[in-house]
């Protein structure tokens, strides 16, 4: 085997890609300071039992496993950031009040999510703790898409569910809660004929309302037609009310509703979101309210958030992260000319010296000026 050779799924990023990445990496990070999110650095592997503790079987599966030879426990490379910052503010922070966290960094899927997708994705996102309402949800709605926009992508269509709708119509069945994971799947896959297998030996009123939930897409019209076809349970009500009012709040982005998008349901306990774009088969990002999660760390707390994977952004993002440059020519013992380059390079100038016989090698910033010398002084002239 050919020893540059990568595993399956897993790339190099060149550095065209990583500007760009970097680019919007650093954009994003901006936007949520601006919105007044403290930066968190989770560790790359925990003990397996920590980064376990909500994600259901998927997670397991899509988790990389190792023993540690210094205690002789299972560690796991993790795949979601997301339950690692409820450990921090559940157990390390332990604020009472609101809480506003956000972070970037590699996760790894021991297999691809997708035709073409990488297993070494780069995760940011942002989290809210602390505030049960609704204005928590959508703030954190309007952080994505303005992440999204930061990103030059237009025309997002955010569809919106609510892991209630689910919840309330298994506890109508006692055999229900047995299939949860099952349904999850033909719902989110809108397998009409898997769901009608699973749902067959449920009570008439759960099996009519499950299979009607691929049916229940399209504009906020659609929450009106579910109070007709769902039962009429205080917690449906409240979840149909609850998309309603967010619905309404949106703004940058055509909102849908999706009753059967439920991606994620093992750890959401409230509203979700997924922002879609019409060139992109998938959700380009993803979030949703998971009051539950912190539980395992000793605390539960309201939350919500989302996360995107930068490299699937940067791929199709049309921003142009090339950088301006400036050339300097290469001279030895030349004090004036030193000193103008650093003082460009402190002021965020990026100058470039051309090494002898080099000076076109270029490629990855746009030289449009040059440093020359002209009566005994530097001077920055545009670049003919």
């Amino acid at each position: 085997m050919s020893t540059w050779l990568l595993p399956e799924n897993i790339a190099d990023v060149l550095p065209s890609e990583a500007r760009k990445i970097e680019e919007l990496r650093r954009r994003l990070l901006d936007r949520f300071r601006s919105y007044g999110y403290e930066m968190v650095m989770p560790p790359m592997l925990e003990y397996i039992e920590s980064l376990l503790t909500s994600g259901g079987s998927d997670l397991n599966l899509r988790t990389f496993k190792l023993v540690d030879q210094l205690s002789g426990r299972t560690l796991g490379l993790r795949a979601d950031i997301t339950p690692q910052v409820s450990r921090i503010d559940a157990h390390l922070l332990n604020r009472q009040g609101v809480t506003r966290l956000c972070y970037a960094g590699v996760v790894l899927h021991t297999r691809p999510r997708g035709l073409h997708a990488t297993r070494e994705q780069i995760q940011i996102g942002a989290e809210i703790y602390g505030h049960a309402g609704l204005e928590a949800d959508l703030e954190i709605q309007q952080l994505m898409l303005d992440s999204l926009h930061l990103g030059g992508l237009s025309k997002v269509r955010l569809d919106l569910a609510h892991g209630g709708v689910l919840a309330a119509l298994l506890e109508l069945e006692p055999a229900a809660p047995s299939l949860g994971e099952s349904l999850y799947d033909a719902l989110a896959s809108k397998d009409v004929p898997r769901l009608n297998e699973l749902t067959a030996n449920l009570g008439q009123v759960p099996r009519e309302a499950l299979r009607a939930l691929p049916s229940l897409y399209g504009d906020a019209s659609v929450l009106q037609i579910a109070r007709g076809l769902l039962p009429n349970l205080p917690a449906i009500a409240r979840a149909l009310d609850d998309l309603a009012f967010l619905a309404g709040q949106v703004e940058g982005a055509e909102v849908m509703i999706d009753l059967a998008d439920l991606r994620g349901y093992a750890y959401h306990s409230g509203v979700m979101f997924s922002a879609y774009l019409d060139s992109v088969p998938n959700a380009v990002a993803r979030g949703g309210r998971y009051d539950d999660v912190g539980l395992a760390y000793g605390r539960a707390r309201p939350a919500t958030g989302f996360s995107l994977d930068l490299r699937e952004v940067a791929r199709i993002s049309p921003v142009d992260a090339r950088g301006s440059a400036i050339l300097a020519p290469w001279k030895h013992d030349e004090p004036l000319r030193a000193a103008a380059i650093s003082a460009l390079r402190d002021a965020g100038e990026v100058v470039i010296q051309a090494l002898p016989g080099h000076d076109h090698d270029l490629d990855e910033f746009a030289a449009d000026r040059v440093l020359i010398e002209r009566d005994g002084q530097w001077t920055v002239e545009p670049r003919g």
